[in-house]
């Protein structure tokens, strides 16, 4: 099949002279200084830790930190692993900026502010872990709300 001379021969491309613009050059302008910004409390920007509540002794003698019981006598090792691995995630995301990907979501309602990691276990059964993120802290009976309340009533907060 031939195609004729134009296919065995390369195309042939005129060159156009363009001519630069005659814009004027704009004066040097000096560059403001961005306000420096000071800051009052921590960020959700900042970096995060994993910590997990404390129970006062007020509360409980034996001072028991419900978060680290649920995943170290509860949750099976495959389940616990997920978790510790979302919680290391959400933790250097930040939280807010972490997509979840349906591990970590944002409770509604009465439990505005807090958030669950969600992890399916074996045999499809729902393993839920609650958390919370705290901005101004210094330095299995109850429900999860009231341990919340019990953590949010001291300042500096109890924490292991």
């Amino acid at each position: 099949m031939d195609f004729g001379p134009s296919a065995a021969t390369p195309a042939h491309i005129r060159s156009v002279f363009v001519s630069p613009d005659r814009v004027p050059k704009r004066a040097a302008t000096k560059r403001r200084a961005r306000p420096v910004e000071v800051k009052t409390k921590p960020s959700s920007d900042d970096a995060h830790e994993v910590v997990y509540f404390k129970r006062d002794k007020k509360d409980d003698p034996a001072e028991s930190t419900p978060g680290r019981k649920f995943l170290n006598d509860v949750c099976p090792p495959a389940v616990r692993a997920k978790m510790r691995a979302v919680l290391v995630a959400v933790a250097g995301a930040p939280p807010k900026r972490f997509a979840g990907g349906g591990k970590w979501e944002a409770m509604k309602g009465k439990m505005t502010g807090w958030f669950e990691v969600r992890v399916d276990g074996p045999q499809r059964h729902h393993y839920r872990l609650y958390c919370r993120l705290d901005y101004e802290a210094k330095g299995r009976d109850k429900s999860v709300r009231d341990l919340g309340d019990e953590y949010l009533a001291r300042n500096p907060r109890s924490v292991a």
